[in-house]
């Protein structure tokens, strides 16, 4: 039996949290409330379908890792997000037949847009 409910949020480390989250509004229409935590770091939440991100705050670059975010989003959800992320001059790429698009945010965090799905991946 899964002991576990349903995903509660993923934090990010970013350096600057404003400029991310208006990433995310903008490309994916994405709720964002922004605030300064106790310490006085500046965050942003910003809702992705379902999932809270928490973009903290931090004065270090991250490396590029193999590490990703995946979201299944239709064909059409997908051309439409290769069309403003052009748009907006960020660099993007189609992988897997253009079922998949990978882009990073300022921070160096890919995101994949999945058309295909791990549950469909799984049974082929």
């Amino acid at each position: 039996m899964n002991t576990l409910g349903k995903l509660s949020h993923i934090a990010l480390i970013v350096r600057d949290p404003s400029r991310t989250a208006s990433l995310f509004a903008e490309v994916f229409r994405a709720r964002t409330v922004r605030r300064t935590d106790e310490d006085g770091h500046d965050e942003s939440h910003v809702q992705l379908g379902d999932t809270w991100f928490v973009l903290v705050e931090a004065d270090v670059e991250r490396p590029i890792t193999g590490d990703h975010i995946a979201f299944l989003v239709s064909r059409p959800a997908l051309a439409e997000t290769a069309k403003k992320l052009e748009a907006m001059g960020h660099e993007y790429h189609l992988a897997r037949s253009d079922t998949a698009l990978y882009f990073q945010d300022f921070d160096n965090h890919v995101f994949e847009l999945d058309t295909v799905g791990m549950e469909a991946e799984l049974r082929e």
